[in-house]
Order: structure tokens, then C-alpha cells, then sequence
């Protein structure tokens, strides 16, 4: 993967930025803060962690990097996340297409003409949040003087889609001709028509991210939440979006599939429109990002704690280590946002 960049905006040494930090940061959050943090994939099975670091990493870095080149806003960023979603979903894992194998789940619960819709639905949101959104403001506020800059040539493109598109193979085949054969399910077959749905819903957002590049641009009127506020409302938001999921794994959702799809689609909207507005406005500054991810990966972390007293003891230790390693690099990322700050406050 090439880490290096020439572009039109000079660093002040003269010399070519080099990018390995942030991109490597970027490709191994994504997976952690989205699979390890809410406990979807623990420590006795660590080992797909690669393969997730090849889709989910690569494929945020690679959202994030149309986003860089087009000069577009979060807006788009979220719309690249859902087209990323929609590939797991449909085409490479196709878990949402597919009857759920999952002990203890409600395969029927919201499958309606051959779709998992309350699970799809969930899986909009979380992975185009969690996948992508979320890491890409972590590693950019890791990273702040690298941020309005893209992090790969030509070549840097080439590899990291190769590595992407073989990744995507290693867990097609890990989930549809490992897993779910030895979670008990029947072999399946997608239609061929939802895979080319799949692949015109993935066109479409990627065009309409495009299309859309100039909404959600800071603008100067309009305030924002306080920081602490804001990352209440991410907690808030996120761990209802996790009760969601949970409803196909209860023994009695507290409602129908078409409630609770009404509901979780009213839910979205909401997150959606305050976060837009929010992050569209010059008063949205760094520590409101850094709360909103905090309170947001708090949302995750905290979900599996419900019923983490089943797991083997290992997978516990481990979901232990990794929450309080995510608690160290929030705290350090708040120590380091405030000391840029009261630098910047002293040197103005």
C-alpha cells in the first residue's frame, strides 16, 4: 500500500507527507471499535480480525478518501458507509439476505420476501457509523494535520482495492461456506436478483455522495451543543439503536416487525438530522467530534455487558482488556485535543 502523497498544498518543509501512521490507525479501528468493541467478534476468534481489517479498514479508508478528493462533507461520508453496508449485507456476506443462523435469534422476526429487514436495518446504521464514520473522526482527530489532506497515489489505490476485494473473498467464504454450515444452517443461494439490487444500490449511494458533496459544508451561522451534551446524545442515540438487534434475540420483542422497523427508521432520522446540522456548523469543533465518538463507542462497548456472563472466561478477559484500552485511547485523545487548544488559546 503506498503511503505517500503529492498534492497541490505544499507542506511547509518541502518534503512529501508520508501517511502510514493514519492509514494503518484507520484500517485497524474500524474493525476494532465496530466487531471487538461490541463484542461480534471475541478474543477466542481474534483471528478474522485480518480479513476484517482488509474489508472494513481498507473499505473505510477507501470511503474516506472519495470524500477527501471530492471536498465533500459528512453527508457524504455516511452515504459511502451505507454503500459499504449494503456490499456486506447483499452481496459478500449476505447475512441480511440469507436466513439468520444465529443460537437463540428469531430467524423469522422481520423477514419479509426474502429479507432480514429488522436486521438490515440495524446493520445500515451500525455499519456505516461504527464501520466507518466513527473510526474516520477518531483517526482524523488522532491525526488533525492530516485531515483535509487524501492518504493515497495511484498506486496506494490500486493495492489497498486489490486488498479489499480479496478480503471480501476470505469472508464470503469464511461466513457462507464455514460458519454457517457450522452454525446448523442450510445451504442458501441468493437470487440473482437481489445481488444486482445490491450492486444498483451501491452505484446509486456512491453517485449520490457525489452528488451531494457540497451539503453538509461548515457553515458560519448557527451554534452547536455543549461538547458533554453532544456526547450524551451519541450514547443515548447509539445504545437505543442496539436494542434494536436485541429484539431478534429477546424472547418477547417489545413489538411488531413493522413497529419496531417504524420506530428504528424514525430513530435514524432523528441522529441524522441533529448530527447533520450540527457538524455542518463552524461551532462544531474538534471536542464536539471527540465527544459524539466517545459517547458513541461507549453505546458499543456497553451493549454486550447484558450478556457477557455466558461467554468463556477468555472472551471476557478479552472484551475487558479492549474496552479499558479504548478507554485509554479516548482519555489520551482528550488530554491531547485540550493541550492543542490551550496552545492555541496561548499563542493567539
Amino acid at each position: 500500500m503506498s503511503v505517500e502523497i503529492s498534492t497541490g498544498k505544499t507542506p511547509a518543509t518541502g518534503t512529501r507527507q508520508r501517511f502510514a501512521g493514519s492509514i494503518w490507525t484507520l484500517v485497524f479501528l474500524s474493525p476494532v471499535i465496530a466487531e471487538v468493541l461490541s463484542g461480534s467478534t471475541r478474543t477466542s476468534i481474534l483471528f478474522v480480525l485480518i480479513p476484517e481489517m482488509m474489508v472494513w479498514g481498507v473499505g473505510a479508508l477507501l470511503c474516506r478518501e472519495l470524500v477527501r478528493r471530492w471536498r465533500a462533507g459528512a453527508l457524504s461520508l455516511l452515504l459511502l458507509g451505507l454503500a459499504l453496508s449494503i456490499a456486506e449485507e447483499f452481496l459478500i456476506q449476505q447475512t441480511s439476505i440469507a436466513p439468520l443462523p444465529f443460537p437463540g435469534s428469531h430467524a423469522g422476526f422481520g423477514r419479509m420476501a426474502g429479507i432480514n429487514l429488522v436486521y438490515l436495518l440495524f446493520m445500515l446504521g451500525f455499519e456505516s457509523v461504527w464501520v466507518v464514520v466513527i473510526p474516520v473522526q477518531v483517526t482524523e482527530l488522532i491525526f488533525p494535520g492530516r485531515r483535509e489532506l487524501p492518504w493515497l497515489r495511484l498506486r496506494g489505490w490500486i493495492v489497498s482495492s486489490v486488498v479489499f476485494l480479496f478480503g471480501c473473498r476470505i469472508a464470503w467464504y469464511g461466513w457462507v461456506r464455514q460458519a454457517r454450515p457450522r452454525l446448523g444452517a442450510a445451504p442458501y443461494q441468493p437470487p440473482i436478483g437481489y445481488l444486482v439490487a445490491g450492486l444498483a444500490a451501491i452505484a446509486a449511494l456512491i453517485g449520490l455522495a457525489y452528488l451531494l458533496r457540497n451539503l453538509g459544508q461548515p457553515v458560519a451561522k448557527g451554534g452547536a451543543a455543549p461538547a458533554w451534551l453532544t456526547g450524551v446524545i451519541a450514547f443515548v442515540l447509539g445504545a437505543a439503536w442496539f436494542e434494536l438487534i436485541g429484539q431478534i434475540f429477546v424472547p418477547k420483542p417489545w413489538g411488531t416487525p413493522a413497529q419496531e422497523l417504524l420506530a428504528g427508521s424514525a430513530w435514524a432520522l432523528v441522529a441524522l438530522t441533529l448530527f447533520t446540522r450540527w457538524a455542518g456548523r463552524k461551532a462544531f469543533t474538534d471536542g464536539h467530534r471527540f465527544a459524539a465518538c466517545w459517547g458513541a463507542t461507549l453505546a458499543c462497548q456497553a451493549m454486550p455487558y447484558y450478556t457477557i456472563a455466558s461467554w468463556p472466561r477468555i472472551d471476557i478477559t478479552g472484551k475487558v482488556f479492549f474496552d479499558l484500552a479504548a478507554l485509554a485511547l479516548f482519555a489520551w485523545l482528550g488530554t491531547k485535543g485540550m493541550r492543542r487548544r490551550n496552545s492555541e488559546v496561548t499563542a493567539g
